[in-house]
């Protein structure tokens, strides 16, 4: 292994994966993608988010968490909710609205239920807002439980601006200020007044919320809603405020570490070079001082902070969320979700899931 990728020190969960693809280029399974990765860097878990409402994804993706978690060991998963439209409709087909959903990811063994739908583009898509009843009957649930939910509301500010947004933006299909899209200002209110709602809510906002040049949002935030936390995975411009307020974020660390989780947002089938990368850097930049070129090509130095910050951010907090070892998949939960959904998938998908059931269940 690389001398530049050395293993971690501490017992570290990688909070935030994605499987997005059944192969990669190569045409290896995505069965066992991160298995390598793990192994390499020393880690003792990880937690894979689906994403069956996002990048043109289906049930299929929730099928894909739930078999990898199935045959991979210290591996979470939380499953996303499905629509079965979209626009989506006044009213959700009987049987499949979101609270009958969550009892059915929990039945499975999921481990908490990760939400796209506070994305622009996604929320875009949808139709509704996430203040509708649907969802904040699914809130009030998820609230009375202790459901984790791991939730991407909102991108960077500079991409409703088209003066400041990168060409590379544009092309991913970001840029949000053609007036067709919910406005920045728009997503953080359906945001906070889910908050409101449901104060006691078990929720990690992801990407640091996109408030890494407004750290006090998060402090008075952290002071209403005491399950709220944030994770650390990039987007780079967050990065580059850490460096540039170096001071102001080791002391900000240090007091909310208990409100601050790991993650990398690594996705399959890109190659576990790039996990082991980008795993690198969040993690040295929480527990040393090492310099090593960073985000925006910067040579920049980590917090070195405390042992107890250390492990609160890298470990325990995810723990304390998620439960201290996965849920066991129930498998004849998992078949009759399959039964139930499959019309939601492409055929070649469904005959995918056949193949890994016959083969693994």
């Amino acid at each position: 292994m690389s001398n530049e990728y050395p293993r971690v020190k501490d017992k570290v969960i990688d909070g935030h994966l994605h499987i997005e693809a059944w192969t990669n280029k190569e045409g290896e399974e995505f069965i066992h993608c991160f298995e390598e990765y793990r192994e390499k860097m020393g880690l003792h878990s990880l937690c894979l988010a689906a994403l069956p409402s996002g990048y043109g994804a289906d049930v299929s993706s929730n099928i894909m968490c739930a078999m990898y978690k199935l045959l991979n060991k210290n591996t979470y998963a939380n499953g996303g909710l499905l629509y079965d439209q979209y626009p989506m409709g006044e009213k959700l087909p009987e049987g499949m609205d979101f609270v009958t959903q969550l009892n059915e990811l929990e039945e499975i063994g999921f481990d908490g239920v990760k939400m796209l739908e506070g994305k622009p583009t996604l929320h875009k898509k949808i139709g509704k807002n996430l203040l509708n009843d649907e969802y904040d009957k699914f809130f009030a649930e998820a609230e009375k439980r202790g459901t984790h939910i791991l939730f991407h509301v909102n991108d960077p500010a500079e991409f409703w601006d088209k003066d400041k947004v990168s060409q590379d933006t544009i092309d991913h299909g970001w840029f949000y200020g053609d007036g067709t899209f919910a406005t920045h200002e728009e997503l953080y209110r359906q945001a906070y007044t889910i908050l409101e709602r449901h104060p006691l809510l078990c929720v990690t906002f992801a990407h640091f919320f996109f408030k890494s040049e407004k750290p006090q949002d998060l402090v008075e935030l952290f002071e209403k809603y005491p399950n709220m936390c944030i994770d650390l995975t990039p987007g780079w411009e967050m990065y580059i405020s850490f460096y540039d307020n170096k001071e102001y974020y080791k002391d900000f660390f240090e007091k909310y570490s208990d409100r601050i989780l790991l993650g990398t947002d690594s996705s399959f089938p890109w190659y576990t070079e790039n996990f082991m990368w980008l795993l690198d850097r969040v993690y040295r930049y929480v527990s040393c001082d090492d310099v090593v070129k960073a985000f925006d090509d910067r040579y920049e130095s980590g917090l070195n902070l405390s042992k107890n910050a250390i492990n609160n951010i890298v470990c325990k907090n995810f723990e304390r969320r998620s439960g201290e070892k996965p849920k066991e998949i129930n498998k004849e939960a998992l078949r009759a979700y399959f039964e139930k959904y499959k019309h939601l998938m492409v055929e070649k998908d469904i005959e995918r899931v056949e193949a890994l059931f016959a083969k693994y269940l």
